[in-house]
């Protein structure tokens, strides 16, 4: 039986929020309230989509080839720990793509949830900590000073995450412009 996650936003193709292209699912929900965080539309706990965590997971394996990976961003990801941990041991087990995380807790506080062992175990590169407006630097995804990179597994390397682009923009079938990245454009 899946599990439901609140979900914000599916990107399917991302150049901006990873190494290579990636799948980026946003959750919806976060009760950290940084101040000047860049998705602030995230941090309602009502807000969003619910969905099962098959549907996320079948969006994401219909890509195929054409991903490297998966980015989980939010809101804060690892406020919806079960759901996580089902769509994340699904990708691990069943795919070969990458796992990226963004979350607003620290290395320490990442380590003393519960279920730590099991995220953890299938994701690739953590980027924690949360957002501090004054020591903003929106780059190698790190969107400010004090955020740590844990590089859990030896697929990517420091130089591989300074790589990525800082930001990217997006032209919608409706002329919808939106933009995403650790440095997003500041649009309209």
């Amino acid at each position: 039986m899946s599990t439901s996650l609140r979900l914000h936003a599916f990107l399917p193709l991302s150049r901006a929020n990873g190494p290579g292209t990636r799948a980026v699912i946003w959750a919806q929900g976060c009760s950290l309230g940084c101040p000047g965080c860049f998705n602030p539309q995230t941090h309602a706990l009502s807000g969003g989509e619910v969905i099962l965590v098959e549907e996320v997971f079948q969006r994401v394996a219909r890509l195929g080839p054409a991903i490297e990976g998966i980015t989980l961003s939010g809101g804060e990801p690892f406020q919806q720990r079960e759901a996580m941990a089902e769509l994340l041991a699904r990708i691990r087990c069943e795919t070969n793509l990458s796992v990226l995380v963004f979350s607003g807790y620290t290395w320490q506080e990442v380590s003393a949830l519960p279920q730590a062992r099991g995220l953890l175990a299938s994701v690739d590169v953590l980027v924690a900590g949360r957002y501090v407006a004054a020591e903003r630097v929106a780059r190698g995804l790190r969107g400010s000073g004090n955020k740590t990179v844990h590089l859990l597994t030896p697929r990517y390397s420091l130089a591989d995450l300074q790589a990525v682009p800082e930001a990217e923009v997006f032209v919608g079938p409706n002329g919808e412009v939106s933009a995403s990245g650790i440095g997003p454009l500041r649009l309209g």
